[in-house]
């Protein structure tokens, strides 16, 4: 499983550890990844992720999964992401 965001494609970034004497290491700096069920007004179920914290928060700020993701570029979603993106455009379509 890789280590980056279903969402917003946030990945792994390098920097080093430097210590008291100024020696430089590489070293990796992982997001914070949480496993979590997003609950999509439109479908009327759960969608299960594994999404960045500050993805939470900004699906929390955009007014749910559903908003999020009619914004979102689809370069940056997973393809389970972009599955869930069709069918909520096609329910939201049906129900117009």
């Amino acid at each position: 499983m890789s280590r980056r965001c279903e969402l917003t494609g946030k990945g792994p970034m390098t920097g080093n550890n430097v210590s008291h004497a100024k020696n430089r290491t590489r070293r990796r700096f992982l997001p914070n990844l949480n496993d979590v069920t997003l609950q999509s007004d439109t479908l009327g179920r759960g969608v299960k992720l594994r999404i960045s914290a500050a993805a939470l928060r900004s699906v929390d700020h955009r007014g749910g999964l559903d908003a999020f993701l009619a914004k979102a570029k689809d370069e940056e979603l997973s393809t389970a992401a972009l599955k869930v993106k069709k069918e909520i455009s096609k329910a939201q379509v049906a129900q117009a």
